[in-house]
């Protein structure tokens, strides 16, 4: 039975299979624009134009992934604490509300990213020149119209880690992802189908993996979906998007950055003495576009750690096992830094390699020290960062909606955002490669504060709950 699973398997045990697949699936998720991008680059005809073009999309799919998790994390938090308490009818209803909800962002989402195309380009940074732009507006218009699917897909993924079947959410989105593996060197190389066939390659695979994840619904272990359970309630709705806020704001976060990192590159690029020359213009923006995508995949893993966790705290939580509670959270916060270490590692000694993914070979000698810089100047706090996701979304779980929104808009807005504005006014170009650090070494400090005293109140309530369950005894 999931309750004597969740309430008393290792720790570790449950870790390590809720965790794997989730990182899994948000790579996967991560690594469809990404994909495209390294075809892209490496295309003659495409080169760092196609790079910079596939950078200016990459927020803006970026948004609907943030969405999606939103509303899916959201229920798979609010529905395991239901679990937990023994209301599986209130879970079954928070789930089809979930999906009802996805279905009608996905489609408003389309709408609006297809009437108002042009307007959304510019706003991301694709006027640097008219090339740029054209690829951009070519790519975007596809992926535009997979939208449905691609947030239907990962919005049914934790729901349905969240029912005890991570394997098979892993699963759905793996399939969609190799799709997209197979047609992209088709469609780019020998088919020449450029930006759009990079787009149709990913749209494709995000229909099976929409479709597979579907399929699911009507086998649920611990959820049973009637017609009832898809009557709109508004608590359940609020109840899902203030728990999966703190997933919005940590996915969302490099909208809003990249977004002005590439209006304030396209600002101070003008005025350096090199990118300001017309061939070299799109570099900053094709760069730093690349090195947030690497930045975005770690950051997958640090946010699979946590989410993956979800269902387990949740439930443990509802059950009122908070010394479990706390365990979880030790162990979380030590798995965020030791992957945070070691990602830096690599991004630190190996970049050139990890340049070169993207066709960095092909490209001139400034692009490559550009590069260079960015990539070390970005990653070099990598751990705090990872810490600061992971706590994030682990107090999500626990229903610390506002501790966990706070200190998601302080990270990923107000000095996300705000660092980007304010550094390259004392460092020009430089300081767009300051505000990542910075911004994690602020953070972390007030979040470690947090979590002691969240720590000191768990331990306050398993000292309570062991001696009550003593009396009992």
């Amino acid at each position: 039975m999931k309750d004597s699973y969740l309430l008393r398997e290792d720790l570790n045990k449950l870790m390590k299979r809720y965790t794997l697949p989730c990182i899994l699936s948000l790579l996967i998720g991560a690594l469809y624009n990404i994909v495209d991008q390294i075809f892209i680059a490496n295309a003659d005809y495409l080169g760092s134009y196609g790079n910079a073009a596939n950078s200016v999309v990459f927020p803006l799919t970026v948004i609907a992934l943030a969405l999606a998790t939103m509303i899916g994390d959201g229920c798979c938090a609010y529905s395991s604490i239901c679990l937990g308490a023994k209301k599986k009818e209130e879970a079954s209803s928070s789930t089809a509300n979930a999906i009802i909800l996805v279905i009608v962002t996905s489609l408003l989402l389309t709408f609006i990213y297809l009437t108002f195309s042009d307007m959304i380009l510019n706003a991301f940074g694709a006027n640097v020149n008219q090339t740029t732009f054209v690829l951009a507006k070519e790519y975007f218009f596809y992926i535009s119209l997979g939208i449905p699917f691609y947030m239907l897909g990962q919005a049914l993924n934790p729901i349905i880690r969240s029912d005890g079947s991570p394997k098979y959410a892993m699963f759905t989105l793996l399939l969609g992802g190799l799709i997209n593996l197979i047609l992209d060197p088709i469609l780019i190389y020998p088919l020449h189908m450029g930006m759009a066939g990079a787009a149709i390659a990913t749209i494709i695979g995000q229909i099976l993996a929409a479709i597979f994840a579907s399929f699911y619904l009507k086998r649920m272990q611990y959820l049973k979906l009637e017609r009832r359970s898809f009557k709109i309630n508004f608590k359940l709705v609020k109840e899902i998007l203030s728990l999966g806020m703190t997933s919005f704001l940590s996915q969302v976060s490099m909208v809003f950055s990249i977004a002005a990192v590439n209006n304030m590159a396209l600002k101070y690029g003008s005025l350096d003495p090199i990118f300001s020359l017309s061939e070299y213009a799109q570099i900053p923006t094709a760069v730093i576009g690349i090195v947030m995508k690497f930045f975005q995949i770690v950051i997958s893993v640090s946010i699979g750690l946590a989410a993956g966790c979800i269902p387990i705290i949740g439930y443990n939580l509802g059950a009122n096992r908070k010394d479990r509670v706390k365990s979880l959270l030790k162990k979380l916060i030590i798995a965020e830094a030791v992957v945070g270490i070691i990602a830096l590692i690599i991004f630190e000694m190996f970049p050139n390699q990890l340049i070169n993914i993207f066709g960095g070979n092909n490209e001139s000698v400034y692009y490559r020290e550009f590069a260079l810089k960015c990539i070390r100047l970005f990653m070099c706090l990598l751990p705090l960062s990872l810490i600061n996701k992971g706590s994030f979304i682990f107090l999500q779980a626990m229903g610390k909606a506002k501790e966990s929104t706070f200190l998601s808009l302080l990270r990923e807005i107000i000095l996300g955002v705000g660092l980007v504005i304010i550094l390259p006014k004392l460092f020009a170009l430089n300081g767009l490669l300051y505000f990542m650090p910075l911004a994690d070494l602020i953070t972390f400090i007030i979040t470690i504060y947090i979590l002691y005293l969240v720590y000191i109140e768990l331990n306050n309530e398993t000292n309570d709950y062991l001696n009550t369950s003593a009396l009992k005894a």
